[in-house]
């Protein structure tokens, strides 16, 4: 491949923004107390919760390629650390479900507010069909990317 070609600049661009967004990452484990593992886990529970999706501690698991140990393990963690709760589904009185605490949203919004909001100004600067063309292309590469994670 052509280390130069327009395809690989994006390439390069989107491995520079995912390490600047690793580095935000690391800094807000960092000043909370948290291991990165925390992090992405508490990332999975907004973005199901966001998506009306009914986390339990075994698709956590699943999200983060953790075993039941591990899970269970981070799972007390967060609790211990007021962050994330577990309750019992009300369909299934057996199935534990998990919810982010406030707690942790009010601690997300308190650092990443402000790169959130630099990114929406900076959105707001493109028309409606240039959003659509970076929203399909981010799609496919992460969906490109899951499809070699789980090959």
């Amino acid at each position: 491949m052509d280390d130069r070609s327009p395809a690989m600049g994006l390439v390069h661009l989107l491995r520079a923004v995912t390490v600047e967004f690793d580095l935000l990452g690391a800094e807000f484990a960092a000043r909370n107390g948290l291991h990165p593992t925390d992090v992405r886990a508490l990332i999975h529970l907004l973005d199901a919760a966001r998506a009306g999706t009914r986390a339990t501690p075994g698709w956590l698991g699943g999200q983060l390629r953790l075993n039941s140990a591990g899970t269970t393990a981070l799972v007390d963690r967060l609790e211990r650390l007021g962050l994330v709760r577990r309750s019992r589904d009300t369909t299934d009185r057996r199935r534990v479900l998990l919810e982010v605490e406030e707690k942790a949203t009010a601690l997300g919004w308190a650092f990443f507010g402000p790169v959130i909001g630099e990114v929406v100004t900076v959105a707001e600067g493109f028309d409606q069909g240039e959003l659509e063309t970076v929203r399909r292309f981010l799609a496919s590469v992460r969906e490109a990317t899951a499809r070699v994670r789980s090959a």
